[in-house]
C-alpha cells in the first residue's frame, strides 16, 4: 500500500493543522471508548470493544426552491438510525455512527459553507449529499479540496462531473457519484415523444443553473442529440430560476408551433411557467419536464393541468430492487412511507435510502476507519445491491461515476390507480416507456395532453 493510501494527502497547506487535530481527537475518542467497553457478543460472535463514533455528514435541501427533494428526509433518517442503533461492525469491532444533517437551503454558496463547517468543525469521516447540482457540486468541491471522502447522488452525472471541471483522463480523487446521465434522459424522453405523432418541434426551458447549463451543452447535452434524431429545437436561451415572467419564452414557442415542451426547472419555477403558458394559450401535445414535476405535491399544486405531464422516473414502487441493509423491496419501502406519513411516495425517497445504504457499506468494509484514504479506497471497491439498483464504481462512464436505471413516466388522475394502504392520491406516476430497461415493468402508454 502506498503512503498516499495510509494518510490524507496535504492538498492545501492550510488544512494540515486541521487534519492533525482531527486525528488527535479521533485517537483520543477511540482510546476513551475502548477503555469504557468490555468485549461482547454481536450476532452470536465474539466482538472486540466498541470503537469511536464515526461521523457521516449529510447535506440536502430542506428549505428553498428545492425543498420538495427533502420531503422524505425525516422518514429515511429515522429508519437508517434505527437500523444502526447498535452500531456497525468493522474489522471485528462495533462502531457507533452519528449522522449530522445540514440544510443546504437550496443555495450553492450556503451548501459550500456548511460542507466546510462539517469538515473543519465536526471532522466528519464521510460526507454524503443529494438533490441537484446546486447541492452536490459545491459539497463535492469542498470535499475534494480538503481530502474528505464523499458520495453524492440525484444529479445527472454530466452536471456533477463536467460541471466541476472533471476530465475523463484525470477525474477526482475524493468524490464519487451515482445517478443516470443526460444520454439516458435524452433516450427516455425521445422514446416517449416518438410514441405520439407530432411535428417534432421541441421548446426548451433550460435555466442558468448546473442542470440547465448541462442540458443545453452543445457537445454532450440535448442540442446535438435532438438534431441527430430529427427534432427541431427552439431554445430562447438561459434564464434565472427566480424569473417571474416567461412571456418571451411562451411567445417564441407559439411562433415556432412547438408541440413538445422539455426543460429542467425547480417546482416553483415550472409552476409559474405552466400557469402563464395556460393563460397565454400555449398548449403543447407533450410536456416532459425534469426536476419540476418529480413530486406528487408539485403536480397537485398545478391543479387539473398537472395530469398528463411526463417526466423521467429514476425509482418507483415497480422497480425490481431491494435494500441490502433492510431487505425491503421498492414497493415495501413506498408502502411503509405512505403508511407512516400519509403522504405519497416520492422518487428521492429511494435514492436517499440508497445513499446511506452505500455509505454504511463503505464504512463496514474500510480497512482503517481512521484513514480517509482507506475510506476512499473502500468507495472504489464498492459492489453493492441497493434499493435503486447495483452500485459499483468500475470506471464507466468515468472513474468517479456509476450509472443507475432510468425509464419514462406520466402523471395520470389518481382515480385510475388506488392509493396503497387505502390512501387515495390525486395523481399517480406510472411507467409509460421502458425500452431502455425492460426489467422495469410498463404500466401503460403515453397519452397526449388534452
Amino acid at each position: 500500500m502506498s503512503d498516499q493510501s495510509k494518510t490524507r494527502p496535504q492538498l492545501h497547506k492550510k488544512s494540515r493543522p486541521a487534519a492533525s487535530r482531527r486525528r488527535f481527537l479521533q485517537d483520543t475518542a477511540a482510546t476513551a471508548m475502548v477503555a469504557g467497553f468490555a468485549p461482547h457478543l454481536l450476532f452470536g460472535k465474539s466482538v472486540r470493544a466498541a470503537g469511536r463514533t464515526l461521523k457521516i455528514g449529510f447535506i440536502g435541501p430542506r428549505t428553498g426552491a428545492l425543498a420538495r427533494f427533502g420531503e422524505s428526509n425525516d422518514f429515511v433518517l429515522a429508519g437508517i438510525r434505527k437500523a444502526i442503533a447498535n452500531g456497525i461492525l468493522i474489522n471485528g469491532a462495533t462502531y457507533p455512527v452519528e449522522i449530522i444533517e445540514k440544510d443546504s437551503q437550496s443555495d450553492q454558496k450556503h451548501a459550500a459553507e456548511i460542507a466546510a463547517d462539517l469538515i473543519k468543525s465536526d471532522h466528519v469521516d464521510l460526507m454524503v449529499a443529494s438533490s441537484t447540482g446546486a447541492t452536490v457540486n459545491p459539497v463535492s468541491n469542498q470535499c475534494e479540496q480538503n481530502g474528505v471522502p464523499c458520495i453524492t447522488t440525484d444529479a445527472p452525472w454530466q452536471s456533477w462531473f463536467l460541471g466541476r471541471g472533471g476530465t475523463p483522463e484525470k477525474g477526482f480523487d475524493w468524490t464519487y457519484h451515482f445517478f443516470w446521465g443526460l444520454e439516458d434522459l435524452i433516450a427516455v424522453f425521445t422514446a416517449m415523444w416518438g410514441s405520439i405523432p407530432t411535428n417534432k418541434v421541441v421548446g426548451a426551458l433550460w435555466p442558468s443553473d448546473p442542470e440547465g447549463i448541462a442540458y443545453s451543452d452543445a457537445k454532450f447535452g440535448f442540442p446535438p442529440a435532438l438534431h441527430a434524431k430529427g427534432f427541431k429545437l427552439v431554445d430562447p436561451g438561459r434564464f434565472e430560476t427566480s424569473a417571474a415572467d416567461y412571456s418571451a419564452h411562451i411567445a417564441a414557442f407559439k411562433k415556432a408551433n412547438v408541440e413538445i415542451l422539455s426543460g429542467v426547472l425547480p417546482p416553483p419555477a415550472f409552476a409559474t411557467f405552466w400557469k402563464q403558458a395556460g393563460e397565454q394559450g400555449f398548449k403543447p401535445k407533450i410536456a416532459s419536464v425534469a426536476k419540476g414535476i418529480l413530486f406528487p405535491t408539485a403536480v397537485e399544486a398545478l391543479g387539473d393541468r398537472g395530469a398528463g405531464l411526463s417526466t423521467e422516473v429514476w425509482w418507483s414502487p415497480s422497480f425490481p430492487y431491494s435494500s441490502g441493509l433492510t431487505g425491503k423491496n421498492s414497493a415495501e419501502l413506498c408502502a411503509a412511507y405512505e403508511d407512516e406519513t400519509k403522504k405519497q411516495w416520492t422518487q428521492p425517497l429511494g435514492y436517499l435510502h440508497a445513499l446511506f445504504e452505500v455509505a454504511l457499506d463503505v464504512l463496514k468494509r474500510t480497512k482503517d476507519v481512521n484513514s480517509p484514504a482507506a475510506i476512499r479506497d473502500s468507495i472504489l471497491a464498492t459492489n453493492y445491491n441497493s434499493i435503486v439498483g447495483p452500485i459499483a464504481w468500475h470506471g464507466q462512464p468515468v472513474k468517479n461515476v456509476t450509472k443507475t436505471p432510468l425509464v419514462g413516466g406520466q402523471w395520470i388522475p389518481g382515480s385510475q390507480f388506488k392509493g396503497r394502504g387505502g390512501i387515495h392520491f390525486k395523481n399517480d406516476l406510472v411507467i409509460v416507456s421502458n425500452e431502455h430497461d425492460p426489467s422495469i415493468g410498463l404500466q401503460r402508454k403515453l397519452d397526449p395532453l388534452s
